[in-house]
Formats: structure tokens, C-alpha cells, sequence
């Protein structure tokens, strides 16, 4: 699923993602700064969210995505925005991102963040690049209750990522030096695809129709014909699995960075 939304042409949001982006910058007071701030968003695949950032609040934007092509794009969109001043994109592993210590006012781990090998890692590494006093943000992943074995095999491969528990993206935060968290639920309000397994159904509500026609048209490119079958049909598989379980959660975690890191 992530690996489809990835290949969206669409250069902004759904609403749902606009709202979510906003609350973002009411929490960590960037709604309210004067003086610019720097931020670093990661993984920031194609670079709508950094783009959005930058175009609307007083902050400098780095971007950090694994994938080459993706950042390419995101190079791309923000010279044509003429934010080439305000938005910068690297290549790198989430989990070993390109900056010093204590750099960055504000850092944000992406829904993405849970498709990486080592996830827990990579939130150690928002913490280390973020300034004491700064503010770090996870748009978790989240299992929401017990799901057996076969359950979360069938859901970690239709989404192409991981989810954890919540403790433990918590618990991941507090070992990074990020205290004062709070939690929002944003599961319905952002991200209700996730939860209820419709990539395909739900692809209206997330694009325009020439971007839906050509993320299948890419799909079909990299899978075939017989794999773009067997994802449509895992689909619908996974919509019946999930039901009204709600088996999957989405948690907007905020926290700031206190003290010096911990070194192990």
C-alpha cells in the first residue's frame, strides 16, 4: 500500500493530511513562530509535506528519503515552487540520516517511518539530529489490540511496513531523550485506508482520476497483469479480515527533546 501511495503523482494532500499537518505545526508552536525554525522530515518520499511546510510557516525543510527516484521528484516539485531556498532533499537510510547532532528545531517521523528495517532506530536518530528543547513528532503505525501470528503477516504484507505496539514507539522515544509526550488519535480523521484495508476502493478519495488511472497504469508496470490481480484481490481479502476490528491504529505522538543524549 505504501509503495502505491508512493507512486502518486498528486503534489498535495487528501484533507484529512492537510488537517493532520496543520495540528503538526499548532503543537510544536511552528504555527505560531516569527523567526524561522529548521525542521527535518523523514522519510519525506516525493516531498509534498516539506513543500507544505515551508510554503506556509517560517521554517527551513530537510527531507530525508532511502529511495533515489523519490527524492529526485522532490527536487524537482520544489524548484518549480521556487522553494529551493527553503527546502532541501538528501538520499539516505532513515536509520542513519546525514547530520550532526542537535541541528534540527523540529523533527518529524513520517507514517513511512514504520517500513523501515530498523524502525526503533530510526526515531533514535530524530532524536539525536533534534536541539534540547526541540520538538519531535510521530505519525505512528500502531497494532491496536492482540493480533495472532497470521494476522499481522497477511497486514505487514499489504501494507509493506511493520506496525508496532504503541508502547514501544513510546518507549523508543523516551530511550532518545524525547519526554513530555502526548498522544492524538488520527486513525479515522487521517489515514482511514489504513484501517480498513481499500487501497484500491478508497483510491478516489486520495487522488484525482488521472492520478488513480496512473498509479495503477505504474502498478501494473512493476508487478504484471498477474500481480496487479493478486494485490486487487489481497484487497479485498484484507477489507473482510479487518472488518470493523479496527485491527490497526494511527497515533500522533509529540514530544520534545530534553538533555543530552544517551550514548550505548
Amino acid at each position: 500500500m505504501i509503495d502505491l501511495l508512493r507512486m502518486s503523482r498528486s503534489r498535495g494532500f487528501s484533507p484529512g493530511d492537510q488537517v493532520l499537518y496543520r495540528r503538526i505545526a499548532t503543537l510544536t508552536g511552528l504555527s505560531e513562530a516569527e523567526d524561522p525554525l529548521s525542521m527535518i522530515d523523514v522519510p519525506c518520499g516525493r516531498g509534498a509535506v516539506a513543500n507544505f511546510f515551508a510554503e506556509n510557516y517560517p521554517v527551513d525543510v530537510a527531507g530525508v528519503d532511502p529511495d533515489p527516484a523519490a527524492v529526485e521528484v522532490a527536487e524537482s516539485r520544489a524548484r518549480n515552487a521556487g522553494l529551493s531556498a527553503k527546502v532541501h532533499y538528501q538520499g539516505a537510510p532513515v536509520e542513519d540520516l546525514p547530520y550532526k547532532d542537535e541541528v534540527f528545531d523540529l523533527s518529524v517521523g513520517e507514517l513511512g517511518l514504520a517500513s523501515s528495517t530498523e524502525p526503533l532506530k530510526a526515531v533514535r536518530e530524530l532524536g539525536r539530529v533534534t536541539r534540547p528543547g526541540g520538538h519531535v513528532v510521530l505519525i505512528a503505525l500502531h497494532w491496536t489490540g492482540h493480533v495472532d501470528e497470521e494476522r499481522r503477516r497477511i497486514l505487514v504484507q499489504h501494507l509493506g511496513a511493520a506496525p508496532l505496539v504503541l508502547v514501544e514507539w513510546k518507549q523508543a522515544l523516551r530511550e532518545a531523550n524525547v519526554d513530555d509526550l502526548q498522544l492524538e488519535d488520527w486513525s479515522d480523521q487521517a489515514f482511514p485506508f489504513l484501517i480498513r484495508g481499500r487501497t484500491f476502493t478508497r483510491l478516489a478519495e486520495l487522488s484525482t482520476l488521472i492520478d488513480k488511472v496512473s498509479i495503477l497504469q505504474r502498478a501494473w508496470g512493476r508487478w504484471g497483469w498477474r500481480g496487479l490481480k493478486g494485490a486487487i484481490k489481497r484487497e479485498y481479502e484484507i477489507r473482510s479480515l479487518l472488518g470493523q476490528e479496527r485491527t490497526i491504529g494511527v497515533t500522533l505522538i509529540t514530544g520534545k527533546r530534553v538533555g543530552a543524549l544517551v550514548t550505548q
